[in-house]
């Protein structure tokens, strides 16, 4: 009988824990129900999929769902950035440039998504800093050496970049609108071909994002003379930021954020957002991105709304008065 009695009560009981779970899961918000799709608007390799993966590695073991990488190149990021906006399956999320929501919405006559209406701000997940390098042959050893130079024989120097609109030119004219300087400007084809004739003298200067040049400026073959950074970078501890050589308040690096849908519930932007911010701040993310020369950052996405509104207004600036226009 007491056998019987415990059997039953202990029937009874998994039954009702087996009852409680669903209503757990629903507690705990239901979501994400399946795979997270990340969409990286460029081709693979590179700062942007690092940062990328860092945050999806992340973010899998926190949400107990899979965040996979989706590369979707073209048209400056604007492609993969109408394809978002119309998501609506609460399960795709992209990576947000400097490019696609401060640059792009100037450059171009007309693109496909609105950078503040189509989509939730998440976190800011990282910076890249830009670096100014010359070629070992430019007379110059730091920025004030360079800026003398270039006001002594203006338009008769050059820097290349990886393209019309790209952050390389975004950050020379930049710098060339802040010293009051004028350099001719050469875009090619990529990153590659422009590093392949700013080695061989060819090219005088460029601002290249610093993952794919330090090894360059470490092996001589490329000067560095200032970097984009609020802060010097522990890799180049003797070289000085653009603001501490006379220019304060000056910043330049390519950023990466998380974007979400503009369908996305709140609900679910916020959970996302909350477990970012502690991916971006942990050793694997910190460790991952110190190796690219990557600055984590996260924040929350009022922080980062308010960053993409300054960014916009500061770059709309720069792409109107040096008339930046896509190739």
């Amino acid at each position: 009988m007491n056998h019987t009695r415990r059997s039953i009560l202990a029937a009874g009981g998994g039954a009702a824990l087996a009852g409680l779970l669903p209503a757990a899961s629903f507690a705990q918000g239901g979501w994400p129900a399946k795979p997270i799709r990340f969409v990286v608007p460029f081709a693979p390799g590179g700062s942007s999929e690092i940062i990328a993966r860092s945050a999806a590695g992340e973010l899998s073991k926190a949400l107990g769902q899979n965040v996979f990488v989706d590369n979707k190149p073209g048209a400056s990021g604007n492609i993969a950035m109408a394809e978002v906006a119309r998501a609506d399956d609460q399960h795709t999320i992209i990576l947000g440039h400097i490019g696609t929501l401060a640059v792009n919405p100037y450059m171009y006559d007309r693109i496909p998504y609105d950078p503040n209406k189509d989509f939730k701000p998440v976190s800011l997940l990282a910076k890249v800093p830009s670096l100014y390098v010359v070629h070992p042959d430019v007379p110059a050893k730091d920025l004030k050496e360079f800026i003398a130079l270039a006001k002594s024989k203006p338009g008769r120097m050059n820097y290349g970049s990886a393209g019309n609109g790209s952050a390389g030119h975004l950050a020379f004219e930049y710098l060339k609108m802040t010293a009051g300087i004028f350099l001719l400007h050469i875009p090619y084809k990529g990153t590659g071909p422009q590093l392949t004739d700013l080695l061989a003298g060819r090219l005088d200067a460029a601002s290249v994002g610093a993952s794919a040049i330090l090894p360059h400026i470490k092996a001589g073959k490329l000067r560095c003379i200032a970097t984009g950074s609020t802060q010097r970078l522990p890799q180049l501890p003797d070289v000085p930021t653009v603001a501490e050589q006379g220019f304060p308040g000056f910043e330049m690096t390519q950023w990466y954020g998380m974007l979400a849908p503009a369908s996305m519930t709140q609900a679910n932007v916020d959970r996302l957002a909350a477990e970012t911010q502690k991916a971006m701040k942990s050793n694997a993310a910190l460790e991952r991105l110190t190796q690219d020369a990557a600055q984590a950052v996260g924040g929350t996405p009022a922080q980062f709304a308010q960053f993409i509104a300054q960014e916009q207004k500061r770059w709309k600036l720069v792409v109107e008065r040096a008339r930046i226009k896509p190739e």
